[in-house]
């Protein structure tokens, strides 16, 4: 009976409305099974229709266009008869920007309804956002209600409420919420009229407010008052009319503020009528100042003739000469004017803020704007990224002269660098957080220290983000995928992206090795060759794939996703999960390990200079427990992906099932077994063994934390093995003769100690090392343990260090030490040495682990998928498969 009753009560709808808003309002009601007996929209502006009307006359809904409805106040009795003759019984205005006569509101049997973006009774009017924004309001929301004769002042039928973030704009809130929500809350309020159960609410007139469309002449802003109040002023402006001050005597238009936090950056001042203070011209912008003494930052500016500059280039020669054309430059400029409207034929006017892609340009059309260029400048390279990064029809006539000119230098990243010299070279590294493509302090200016673990030092402070500065690192990363340029493009462009990342990786690989050592303790030539070496060629092998996944149907993009990575590979981590993340399309916010951010913002740096739009990544360094966890709870981050302990992993899947059931991929804790046949080639065995435990000071999740050698060549193998580590230099990571270098951190090195000390406890044999080294810094001696017995603590947890934990089985047992080498809840690697192919096929087959190698171990390849089994997670790393963890499947069933 229930389902019964909802195919019963549908609506005939008259659509009363325009823009993509009401087309999705129609696209949704329609789905719902409601019928639209027609669609009245405005006519055609140079012959291209309103959306709404594109998909009902495409639906062969009836439309009609009429310019009016009423003439000098009367309604006009053909378009009124034109409008009761489709029998509507409710009319549906999503909006409308046309005045609908009483006679039209009232006819159908439910009267109207009609979408409005405020919570009235505050803001009535037109500019509802505006007056939300410049008013302070710290919520937002819309209302949908019965229309009457009054100005916005009908009952209610239903609204909702959103927080107003701190930097918001009218369009960050007309996407994230208005929009989309109200897109729902339309359908929503249609079925309650349609059920009988739609309430009718009198509008209080306490708390009512009616706003104007603000004029230009009276935006301007009223510079002795809070920052906060200026800028929210400013924000409210934005794009129309814009907000405007007095500087140096000229009236200039202030877009894009935000509320400055962290230290006052430095800047040239520059007089400000009606402030109390100079404002400063500094490399992120101008700087103004509220009658608090708080400050506010503006990035761009716009002169009286409508030309807009950044403002940290207010005083720049080399920008004033960029907007000063020759008169070639000009006819240059003007014949690309009609390149862009032959393309952007829906718009009746191309002006200097007309931007490409939100009047409607899509990837094909970037390509025939690239071509068209090309060809009507010769000698002028364009590719298609220069559009994506220049999309407003002034800032593409800039790249496009400064290109003609030979003088398009890139833009200047504003970074406060912590330099060290070290290693014979001068490394910069960021240390702030990195949102919406700025180095930036956290919210409430907390830092901490990350150290190096080679002498103890502090290199330097890092901002410690906090939870508000997670959700601004999400809200860019959100509106970078539904509204940026990264969504938008054609997948072999996001490749070349990616492509000259690698790139830039490659140019400063000695830089990001050096930092990797000194905030890790990776011994250089290790992370030269690994840790930097292959996250570049992940780059790379995921750049390659862009173009060859089909994503717009079958494998649709998730969009916001969140990346934790471990402290032992703190750029390799990065690279595996985030070069695919990237690749398929999406978004991200990630969090490096507390103790080894540097690599990480040194990454965010290179991304700048590559070109990835801002937004696309954001990289929040902090602790697990604060930010971890807010990026497990989110409710706009559809993906989590985590390598890190078990523990940690079973918190962050129970969070993120509770919040918003999130896709999950786990790459966990390990006690990997590598059995040692007495038919193996010895020297490989003790070579690759002594690496399966050593390599990067083992600290690696695939290291052998368990070896099983065969009875008759253990005592062979021991000695081997001794001897080979005693030659082993322990040192300065550095240096490039060291062998051996510290553990990552001083808890770690604890950790390790007591580990030993447990299993000498416990009866095994400790034969070499088992004690933290007699030096500065964090060392620990490569251990040996044999005699190490099934059910012992360091038989079945792993050490994470330099801890080789040995046990014998009996000479041709294979499936007996297949059964020890099984019994544990991790599987996430194995190996096996032996010279008979059969035995190791057989072995291989039967080993519980994500991966299995044989006469070898650590030969990771970016195209072989890496992920464990049981309790080690799951989810792949590397290739092809890796990028699934990243793409939904979408299956779409069509009948012509």
């Amino acid at each position: 009976q229930q389902w019964l009753a909802y195919y019963q009560n549908k609506l005939k709808l008259a659509l009363i409305g325009q823009s993509l808003f009401g087309q999705e309002v129609y696209t949704n009601l329609r789905k719902q099974g409601h019928k639209v007996v027609g669609v009245f929209t405005v006519p055609d502006k140079d012959g291209k229709a309103d959306p709404l009307a594109v998909v009902a006359e495409k639906e062969g809904t009836p439309v009609f266009k009429f310019p009016r409805w009423r003439v000098k106040g009367k309604p006009i009795p053909e378009v009124v008869e034109a409008y009761k003759a489709v029998g509507a019984e409710l009319n549906v205005m999503p909006f409308c920007s046309q005045f609908i006569p009483m006679n039209v509101i009232g006819f159908p049997k439910h009267g109207s309804i009609i979408y409005h973006p405020s919570v009235l009774p505050r803001h009535r009017g037109a500019s509802a956002i505006n007056w939300t924004l410049i008013e302070g309001d710290k919520k937002a929301g819309f209302s949908i209600f019965w229309a009457d004769d009054g100005l916005d002042t009908g009952p209610i039928l239903l609204q909702k409420e959103c927080p107003v973030e701190p930097n918001d704009t009218v369009d960050t809130l007309y996407n994230r919420f208005l929009f989309p929500e109200g897109i729902k809350a339309m359908v929503e309020a249609v079925q309650l009229i349609a059920d009988g159960k739609a309430p009718k609410i009198p509008q209080s007139e306490e708390g009512a407010s009616y706003e104007g469309i603000q004029k230009k002449s009276n935006a301007k802003v009223n510079m002795a008052q809070p920052a906060e109040v200026i800028h929210n002023w400013i924000r409210g402006h934005d794009k129309v009319p814009g907000a405007w001050v007095v500087i140096d005597g000229k009236p200039v238009t202030l877009y894009s503020s935000s509320m400055l936090s962290g230290s006052l950056p430095a800047g040239q001042p520059i007089e400000v009528e009606g402030a109390s203070h100079p404002g400063l011209i500094a490399k992120s912008g101008l700087i103004l100042f509220g009658s608090d003494g708080k400050a506010l930052q503006v990035k761009n500016l716009q002169f009286e003739d409508r030309k807009m500059i950044p403002a940290s280039k207010y005083f720049s020669s080399d920008e004033a000469a960029s907007l000063d054309l020759t008169d070639d430059e000009k006819k240059m400029a003007e014949e690309i004017r009609a390149i862009w409207k032959g393309i952007l034929s829906n718009v009746p006017v191309i002006d200097d803020t007309t931007d490409f892609f939100k009047s409607g340009a899509a990837s094909m059309d970037v390509v025939r704007l690239v071509e068209e260029v090309k060809q009507k400048c010769g000698g002028v390279q364009l590719q298609n990224e220069d559009v994506y990064m220049a999309t407003s029809f002034q800032s593409f006539i800039q790249m496009f002269v400064r290109r003609l000119r030979g003088e398009d230098q890139e833009e200047e990243l504003v970074i406060d660098y912590v330099t060290k010299d070290v290693n014979n070279m001068t490394v910069k590294m960021p240390y702030q957080c990195f949102i919406n493509g700025n180095f930036e302090d956290a919210e409430d200016g907390k830092t901490y220290s990350t150290v190096n673990p080679t002498d103890g030092s502090v290199i330097c402070k890092v901002s410690y983000a906090s939870v508000a500065d997670v959700d601004r690192a999400v809200s860019a990363a959100k509106e970078a995928f539904d509204n940026g340029p990264w969504g938008k493009m054609n997948p072999r462009d996001r490749g070349r992206l990616l492509y000259r990342l690698a790139d830039l990786m490659e140019e400063h690989q000695e830089e990001l090795a050096t930092i990797e050592t000194i905030d890790s303790g990776a011994v250089y030539t290790l992370a030269l060759k690994t840790h930097v070496g292959m996250s570049i060629q992940t780059f790379r092998y995921f750049a390659g794939w862009c173009d060859k996944i089909q994503v717009a149907q079958r494998y649709p993009s998730i969009s916001v996703c969140a990346i934790v990575i471990p402290w032992n590979y703190p750029l390799m981590m990065l690279a595996w999960k985030s070069a695919a993340c990237l690749a398929a399309g999406n978004t991200l916010v990630l969090k490096p390990a507390q103790v080894t951010p540097l690599t990480a913002l040194k990454f965010a740096e290179l991304t700048v200079k590559a070109g990835i739009p801002n937004g696309v990544i954001n990289i929040v360094p902090g602790s697990g427990g604060l930010v971890g966890q807010r990026m497990s709870d989110h409710p706009d981050i559809r993906k989590l992906g985590f390598t890190g302990s078990t523990p940690i992993g079973k918190q962050i899947m129970k969070s993120c099932a509770v919040s918003n059931l999130k896709k999950v991929s786990l790459e966990l804790g390990g006690k990997s077994p590598l059995i040692i046949f007495s038919d193996c080639d010895m020297d490989k065995a003790v070579r690759m063994g002594m690496s399966s435990v050593y390599f990067n000071k083992g600290e690696n999740c695939i290291a052998a934390g368990r070896l099983f050698v065969e009875e008759s060549i253990h005592d062979e193998y021991i000695r081997r093995v001794v001897e080979e580590i005693k030659k082993m230099k322990t040192g300065d990571p550095l240096d490039r003769s060291t062998d051996h270098g510290p553990q990552n951190h001083k808890a770690h090195l604890d950790k390790l100690v007591e580990y030993c000390e447990l299993g000498v406890k416990e009866g095994a044999t400790l034969v070499y090392g088992g004690r933290q080294v007699d030096r500065q810094g964090f060392f620990m001696e490569p251990t040996v343990f044999t005699d190490v017995e099934d059910h012992m603590f360091i038989a079945k947890e792993e050490s994470f260090g330099p801890v080789m934990v040995v046990s014998k089985f009996k000479d041709g047992d294979v499936d007996g030490v297949l059964s020890r080498a099984n019994n544990t809840e991790f599987g996430l690697a194995s190996g096996v040495f032996t010279r008979d192919i059969n035995k190791a096929m057989y072995v291989s087959e039967r080993l519980e682990a994500g991966t299995v190698f044989v006469n070898t171990y650590n030969k990771t390849d970016v195209a072989a998928p890496f992920g464990g089994f049981k309790q080690s997670g799951f989810g792949k790393d590397l290739g092809e498969e890796a990028l699934h963890e990243y793409l939904r499947t979408k299956a779409v069933m069509v009948e012509y």
